[in-house]
């Protein structure tokens, strides 16, 4: 009976993957498979390295929990919206709600700046 070596083995040199597929019987065929293979491969390791770069740009998250809030805001019987990152708090809560929120960014990037 007349065999043929029809396996395949692909190496993706940048990235050090290595594939190899002989599961069919025709060369063509397990050349095919073994580079859908490494695609799929190649596809996985960029949708890791993609994630890991949004994780370090999110930075550290916490658990959304009572107690981990950012800021406070108390309507009545006074107003008033706390920081809790900062400490910084201030008394004009509509001005807050209408977006002035300029003294709590400037608090926080001097906070992060002397860390």
């Amino acid at each position: 009976m007349n065999k043929t070596d029809s396996a395949v083995r692909i190496t993706h040199f940048p990235s050090g993957i290595v594939v190899q597929c002989q599961s069919e019987r025709s060369q063509l065929s397990n050349r095919q498979r073994a580079m859908n293979m490494l695609r799929s491969q190649l596809l996985a390791l960029k949708k890791q390295e993609q994630e890991e770069k949004l994780a370090k740009l999110r930075g550290e998250q916490r658990e959304i929990a009572w107690g981990n809030q950012i800021r406070s805001y108390v309507f009545e019987p006074y107003t008033m919206v706390k920081d809790h990152r900062t400490g910084i708090d201030v008394g004009n809560i509509q001005a807050v709600m209408n977006g002035e929120i300029d003294v709590f960014i400037d608090a926080y990037l001097r906070l992060i700046s002397r860390k």
